[in-house]
């Protein structure tokens, strides 16, 4: 009987680097594996930005054990140095014999280089294994780094026929505590939660990210507010609770950005023709280094996100209910005058979730 193939140990690299999900950002999620003599002899996954990265971690481990082993990592090691020295140049220093990577690493600065400094120091590379498992757990990275803004993945709540509240407001709760423990999950794993000052005034959400303490380490995500008229209120709960809130304005209100300050926002404008930009913000998203931007918002805020292309998943839980037709719907959205002025869309996947369904889609090609 054969041991474990590459594939194997890449598995391993894939389940180490997801340990990284809730704070490595706005780093990419990395895991590493040793292996000599058809053991493993270390092992190491990035951890937070500013920290080792998983092949040093691995390294580290490993001690002497590194020389002539093969190492399998997730994303090809980098070649720059940032916060850390070039991961390349460890691995050449530790003297190991081959590197199996997943797929190379899409950051300009990289995109390669690490591969062939590996190759050019005598080591033995390999490239593409496990490479789209790999490559799911960096959606948002890479967006940023090919497209310069972040994935951006908008949720919604709603009702067999597609209404996310009554005529009234009231929502809480359409769905059930599984799906609502679900999208904590998700706002852990993103760089930002962005919702609109209707939903702010409305419900008063605090948009953190609240997950039971085995998951820990956790960093919470940035809190960004698109508000053209800066009504968002000094007093809002979100501004009061740990980590950044970004709030994007359309007009100066320099009396309402002061008051938005010393509650300890910050303030921006992202002027448009008569609401904020929302390109621009997306954009500035990025520039800050957002990898995965989670919408929470009402029915205006998402079909203009939509009818901008600027929503790249859809992320829909689905309750087994009927509201009716005077209930809120999802999207607000220019009527449109025939089928072909649709919007279309592909199923990526379908899940159930306790009593509810969670509907994963994006926009068709």
């Amino acid at each position: 009987m054969s041991g474990p193939s590459d594939r194997d140990y890449m598995a391993r690299a894939v389940e180490l680097a997801r340990r990284g999900q809730f704070s490595a950002d706005p780093n990419p999620r990395v895991g590493c594996v040793l292996v000599k003599a058809g053991q493993i002899v270390g092992e190491g996954w990035h951890e937070r930005a500013g920290g080792p990265h998983a092949e040093r971690v691995a390294l580290a481990q490993a001690g002497e054990n590194a020389a002539g082993a093969t190492a399998y990592v997730t994303l090809e090691p980098c070649s720059h140095t940032g916060r850390t020295g070039p991961c390349a140049d460890a691995l050449i220093e530790a003297r190991v014999a081959r590197v199996v990577c997943a797929g190379t690493d899409p950051n300009p600065v990289v995109d390669g280089t690490g591969v062939r400094r590996l190759r050019e120091a005598g080591v033995d590379v390999a490239v593409g294994v496990l490479e789209a498992s790999a490559a799911a757990l960096n959606p948002g990275y890479r967006s940023r780094m090919t497209r310069g803004r972040p994935l951006i993945r908008s949720k919604l709540a709603a009702s067999l026929d597609g209404r996310t509240a009554l005529a009234n407001g009231e929502s809480q709760w359409i769905t059930g505590e599984t799906a609502r423990r679900d999208v904590h999950r998700w706002r852990a794993r993103s760089s930002a939660v962005l919702t609109g000052i209707g939903t702010v005034l409305a419900d008063d959400p605090g948009l953190d990210a609240r997950l039971p303490a085995e998951n820990a380490p956790i960093m919470q995500p940035a809190r960004v507010i698109v508000d053209s008229s800066l009504r968002t209120p000094p007093t809002a709960k979100t501004l009061g609770l740990p980590g950044t809130v970004l709030v994007f304005g359309c007009r100066e209100a320099p009396e309402a950005a002061e008051a938005l300050k010393r509650a300890g926002a910050q303030v921006e404008i992202a002027s448009g023709e008569h609401q904020c930009d929302l390109a621009r913000i997306v954009m500035r998203l990025g520039e800050m280094q957002f990898n995965d931007v989670w919408v929470e918002a009402g029915a205006r805020l998402n079909g203009a996100l939509l009818e901008a292309g600027l929503i790249d998943e859809l992320v829909i839980y689905l309750a087994p209910q009927v509201l009716g037709a005077d209930a809120r719907g999802m999207f607000a959205i220019e009527p449109l005058a025939s089928l072909e002025g649709r919007i279309e869309l592909e199923y990526q996947e379908i899940r159930k979730l306790g009593k509810d369904l969670r509907i994963t889609a994006c926009l068709a090609e």
